[in-house]
């Protein structure tokens, strides 16, 4: 048997509904969910050595290019939910991440989510090739 050419990274973020993200029917308004996957990217990143501060070190931007949402079931305000990240490895010059937003007691889902990134230099220009850093990073971690 072959060993696992790419070992899943994936993180888990707890969170709390706060009041301030909810309707008046107490359920979390659909702009909230990009800023719960945010929180799980930075997550990520401070545990894989893929943070912004590197990105920025590195004079590389990587901003989101396409996020799908499909939302499950409707999360509500006073719960404290978990959104799981995981990298998705690709040899194009990209970053992908799938999430899922779960009751940890039980497993229930509520939103399945993927994020596409691409690398841009400060100006914005849009890189075709991957930052060397980030193929370190890749070989790094197992992701070739």
């Amino acid at each position: 048997m072959q060993p696992d050419r790419n070992p899943i990274l994936t993180v888990e973020k707890p969170f709390a509904i706060r009041f301030n993200e909810v309707d008046m029917m107490g359920v979390v308004w659909h702009g909230a969910y990009p800023v719960y996957l945010e929180d799980a990217r930075e997550a990520f990143g401070a545990r894989y050595g893929l943070s912004y501060h590197r990105y920025i070190a590195e004079r590389v931007a990587a901003p989101v290019v396409e996020m799908n949402l499909s939302y499950k079931r409707a999360l509500r305000y006073g719960m404290e939910p978990v959104v799981r990240i995981s990298y998705r490895p690709v040899q194009a010059a990209k970053i992908i991440f799938d999430y899922e937003i779960v009751d940890p007691a039980d497993g229930t889902v509520f939103l399945t989510a993927r994020t596409v990134q691409v690398f841009t230099d400060f100006e914005g220009n849009l890189l075709w090739d991957p930052p060397a850093f980030y193929e370190q990073w890749k070989t790094q971690m197992g992701q070739q």
